[in-house]
């Protein structure tokens, strides 16, 4: 049965769909829904408490959303605050984290030192169930916006990766993306074949409402491949809102789960042989004729 987790005066409280649409043999994943702020600490252990009821619920993948670890009153404050790779308390939590409930843990996005001194890498980091560092993502397509009053240009403060990202786990071949890659599909076309997509966000609500559910669905549709998007969702001490609806999306399109505001757990499964199914009844990946353009 797919399992929503859904706040309650920042508490989460357990939430059981009608009906579980996942194919019978899957393995569980999970998108983890924050409402993040400028206290590490406090991030981390929200972060803690919700990836625990995920394990409880069985998943054997849990991803938690784009600056899970900080959300500052400034844009600069990631800078400030910064880790060298493998060092700091965030990567810290993660490896030890992943290693205590023997899971796969995917670090949203973590604020890691880059080559410029006034701007960060906004880095997507994977540990394995071992608590072992086995993928790293730097963000390749930084978000720019203006609309009224809003405004974000996070090539301000972030270096953008160049680098794409795939690896393998015991719940298929994982794509690694974050938030406004998902505007870019040929960024997934180039991942080649994968099981899963991973996008770590924290949309806006004024474009997550307009648009992200149709990206996440399309960019499962057109890749045959599951989508595991958790994303921030609330208000922010900053005055910024964040659309969440952190979902899990079959290769169909079809949404196995999703949690539209406020702090808690996504859960859907994952069936390999299902998604090989439907790769051979529709094989559109195979029937590209531009990729060599």
């Amino acid at each position: 049965m797919s399992t929503k987790l859904r706040s309650s005066f920042g508490r989460a409280r357990p939430h059981f769909s009608k009906e579980d649409k996942s194919p019978s043999g899957a393995v569980r994943i999970a998108a983890v829904q924050m409402a993040s702020g400028p206290n590490i600490k406090g991030n981390l252990n929200e972060a803690r408490r919700l990836i625990e009821i995920a394990v409880e619920q069985g998943a054997k993948l849990v991803a938690l959303p784009e600056y899970f670890a900080i959300m500052g009153l400034h844009d600069r404050d990631k800078v400030a605050l910064r880790e060298e790779p493998g060092k700091g308390q965030i990567q810290e939590f993660l490896s030890s984290t992943a290693k205590k409930h023997k899971i796969w843990l995917v670090g949203g996005s973590v604020p890691l030192v880059s080559s410029q001194q006034h701007r960060v890498r906004n880095s997507s980091l994977i540990y394995d169930d071992k608590g072992k560092l086995v993928a790293r993502y730097d963000k390749i397509h930084l978000f720019g916006f203006e609309m009224g009053k809003e405004r974000y240009a996070e090539d301000q403060t972030i270096e953008p990766g160049k680098e794409v990202v795939t690896v393998d786990s015991p719940v298929g071949r994982l794509g690694l993306s974050i938030c406004y890659d998902l505007r870019f599909p040929e960024l997934y076309r180039a991942m080649k074949e994968v099981d899963i997509i991973l996008v770590p966000s924290a949309f806006t609500e004024t474009t997550g409402k307009a648009h992200w559910e149709t990206l996440i669905r399309a960019r499962a549709i057109e890749n045959l491949a599951y989508v595991l998007a958790p994303a921030q969702g609330g208000y922010h001490l900053n005055g910024r809102e964040t659309h969440g609806d952190s979902m899990i999306v079959d290769p169909w399109g079809v949404v196995l789960d999703r949690l539209p505001r406020g702090s808690g757990v996504v859960i859907g499964g994952v069936n390999l042989a299902h998604l090989r199914r439907l790769r051979q009844s529709l094989p559109a990946l195979t029937h590209r004729t531009l990729h060599r353009c």
